[in-house]
């Protein structure tokens, strides 16, 4: 990307500068984030353009948007700061005992809270001095391609946006370093006490009214796609954001709806939740960690994304998964 001439003449924080401008799109946040003022951010951006041949950002009302040119580099200025990165860290090897790094891991919420538990506890044991944030994911919705469904995840681990995804699709790029952490299903939960769970037919199954978890509050599930495949509909009469609230709606209503086995065998109990299996075939899918293979040459995501990893096969989380 750049010849011998131009590496005489510049220096690696101009890269940094790119990438940072390119994240935020906004030269005052870029500027508060590299604790720089803006016009040092803008005279920088001034000697990237002219190196590059290229005006990089544009202005608008709201901040800089990229050009072509600056997304077609984007890749590779990413990728050349993680080698650096993992160069420079050969010097002070990664100690997680010492460690105060953050990671941040994007997952369903159906996923986080079943990982959550016992990543915690391998972190207060191995590197306490480790943060952990949390994202939720959902896919675009309307999308079925599942590759695209979980296109922005892809996006944001290229923009270190977050470090690990964990997303129940096998369409994984190749430029991802992936591992298959476990296996899921769904079931049907409601209250305690609820006539289905006596007699939990198909027929009933659309007779009564459901809870579709829907960050857009789009009121049409999977589960509707397999309903309609044999001529069959039920009520949505409620879309929630996320799996756990629809907990908490399931416990004081007679309203029902389709879990994650492994988050509702963990979480269901404390709200009074049963389960029972599903009178239609629900999917069965696997959840995979994605991280950026440029992301992985640094030491201590790669230490932290075997920690997940082995969360993911705890004994105690193995166990609520043979539970019915």
């Amino acid at each position: 990307m750049l010849n011998d001439i131009d590496l005489s003449r510049t220096d690696l924080n101009l890269l940094v500068l790119f990438d940072v401008v390119l994240e935020e799109r906004h030269v005052g946040r870029a500027a508060d984030r590299l604790n720089l003022t803006p016009s040092a951010v803008s005279h920088g951006l001034g000697r990237l353009r002219r190196l590059l041949n290229d005006p990089l950002f544009l202005r608008t009302p709201k901040g800089v948007v990229p050009t072509g040119r600056a997304t077609e580099l984007a890749g590779p200025v990413a990728d050349i700061l993680a080698r650096a990165r993992s160069v420079i860290s050969t010097a002070a090897p990664f100690d997680p005992i010492k460690s105060t790094r953050r990671f941040t891991i994007g997952a369903p919420d159906g996923v986080s809270a079943v990982l959550l538990p016992p990543l915690l506890a391998k972190l207060r044991e191995r590197a306490p001095g480790i943060d952990i944030g949390i994202r939720q994911l959902l896919p675009t919705p309307g999308e079925t391609s599942p590759e695209r469904a979980w296109r922005p995840a892809f996006a944001d681990l290229e923009a270190r946006a977050m470090d690990i995804a964990i997303i129940p699709s096998a369409d994984i790029p190749a430029r991802f370093h992936r591992r298959t952490l476990y296996q899921e299903d769904f079931i049907v939960a409601m209250r305690a006490g609820h006539p289905f769970a006596k007699a939990p037919t198909l027929d009933r199954y659309c007779e009564m009214q459901h809870v579709v978890v829907s960050h857009a509050g789009d009121a049409h599930g999977f589960v509707d796609e397999i309903l309609a495949k044999q001529g069959l509909s039920r009520r949505i009469a409620l879309t929630v954001p996320n799996f756990m609230f629809a907990l908490a709606v399931i416990a004081e209503t007679d309203l029902i709806t389709a879990l994650p086995h492994s988050f509702a065998v963990l979480h269901a109990p404390r709200f009074g939740v049963v389960t029972v299996e599903a009178p239609l075939p629900l999917s069965r899918f696997r959840l995979n960690a994605v991280a950026a293979k440029a992301a992985m040459m640094d030491a201590g995501l790669a230490w932290f994304f075997n920690v997940l990893a082995g969360a993911a096969t705890e004994p105690g989380r193995s166990r609520s998964r043979n539970r019915r």
